[in-house]
């Protein structure tokens, strides 16, 4: 018997407004509504706004709090921040990964400091338990607990260069919410009778977490708020939104907005496999070097011997072609070599003379015609210098794509904020 889907406190909405939905592990969610190309376009551009509210959400609080996210998350968070590699401190949020004992990766995250001993985490989709059971087995013998807050939060993105004059318009004091917040880093909170609540609220008063951070590459905001807050907080997003031309975008256009800005899928681009060998060194707490780590963390003995791990590597097509990611192989000079994990459509870049230009690029060709580039992961046996050329077929096409180190160039999401007023 099939298991009945979860909704979100959107789903009526999406569907009033002509979602198309789809399945997307144990939820229903809006893939797109008119057109991805269209929401795609205007997050780099605009702004969009994507319900998110299928992500889970730990609470992880006590004295020892500190000690297993040190043992279980691949950062150093007493060196992670910034250029400096500075310590992780209240407000403060940063990305990396859970790890079992053999080095491979149970889910990825965002792990955000509210106080001492007190933390939230953001991890996938239907990874709420497991992530949670995985902390609680780690935290025998310490004075810390674990709470599972799966579909006990809303949760909204607001993405794209207008994302902060709407924002303005909805909260109080917005000039003191924004001052001082850089990317990766957070205010306020979701719940009322916390004490951070009272630093981010709407303007009817409702508390929120406001976290400068995101899953496209551009600008924007991820926002939790008590689940019964998430309807109202989209319309008045979506009413204060209109004169900037924000439009509601579903799972496509996230998914390819985010592979163009060089953002692994869990399950996916990262998996059951040895957590090295990526595009996203900074996940891991290589000291300078890369010969060793900083700390030792759940699955780094695995790591430092993984001599024969794979290779995942980014890649950019010629044009907007895809191949499907579910069948195609690589191929280089001829001999297979691997799997595709991912082959998207970003709509946002073109190639002229080699180079990759993006709507946004400052510098771009007078009269380049952007129609878009597939871009994406693949895994392979050995390391490919960028510049080299593999092949990707499916059974129907044969897809020359070239392997990179960036696919989308001047995102906005580093920004900073007074630059978009």
């Amino acid at each position: 018997m099939a298991s009945i889907k979860k909704q979100t406190p959107l789903f009526d909405w999406h569907k009033a407004h002509g979602a198309n939905v789809v399945e997307f592990g144990d939820y229903l969610m809006p893939i797109w509504y008119a057109s991805a190309r269209a929401e795609h376009l205007a997050v780099v551009s605009q702004a969009g706004l994507f319900d998110t509210s299928h992500m889970a959400t730990l609470r992880v609080f006590g004295k020892d709090a500190f000690e297993l996210l040190q043992w279980c998350f691949t950062r150093n968070l007493n060196a992670c921040v910034g250029k400096d590699n500075a310590p992780l401190t209240d407000g403060k949020c940063v990305y990396g990964a859970f790890l079992d004992e053999q080095g491979r990766a149970i889910d990825d995250c965002i792990v955000y400091k509210l106080m001492d001993g007190e933390f939230m985490i953001e991890v996938n989709a239907s990874m709420g338990g497991p992530a949670a059971k995985h902390l609680t087995e780690q935290a025998k013998g310490k004075d810390v607990k674990i709470v599972d807050l799966t579909d006990q939060v809303g949760k909204i993105d607001i993405q794209g260069p207008a994302s902060i004059k709407i924002m303005a318009k909805l909260l109080k004091n917005p000039e003191a919410v924004f001052d001082k917040l850089p990317y990766f880093s957070a205010k306020g909170h979701f719940d009322p009778e916390s004490t951070l609540a009272a630093q981010v609220q709407l303007l009817d008063g409702t508390p929120i977490l406001l976290s400068r951070s995101g899953y496209t590459g551009e600008v924007g905001f991820e926002l939790f708020v008590g689940r019964a807050h998430t309807v109202k907080l989209w319309e008045l997003i979506m009413a204060a939104g209109q004169e900037f031309g924000l439009t509601a975008c579903g799972l496509a256009a996230r998914d390819s907005l985010r592979t163009g800005a060089v953002l692994p899928l869990s399950h996916q681009d990262i998996g059951p496999w040895t957590f090295i060998h990526h595009p996203w060194p900074f996940a891991l707490p290589f000291a300078p070097g890369g010969e060793s780590f900083t700390k030792a963390f759940l699955g780094s003995a695995a790591l430092e011997q993984a001599s024969d791990a794979p290779w995942t590597l980014t890649f950019v097509g010629n044009d907007l072609r895809k191949v499907d990611a579910h069948e195609a192989k690589v191929f280089h000079d001829g001999k297979e070599i691997g799997i595709v994990l991912t082959c998207a459509t970003d709509m946002a870049i073109g190639r002229h003379e080699g180079r990759i230009y993006s709507l946004t690029s400052p510098d771009k060709p007078e009269g380049l015609s952007i129609k878009g580039l597939c871009c994406g992961y693949i895994k392979v046996g050995t390391k490919l210098v960028p510049g080299t050329t593999v092949e990707l077929r499916d059974g129907k096409r044969a897809l020359p794509v070239v392997i990179e180190t960036d696919v989308r160039p001047d995102r906005s999401a580093r920004k900073a904020l007074k630059t978009f007023f």
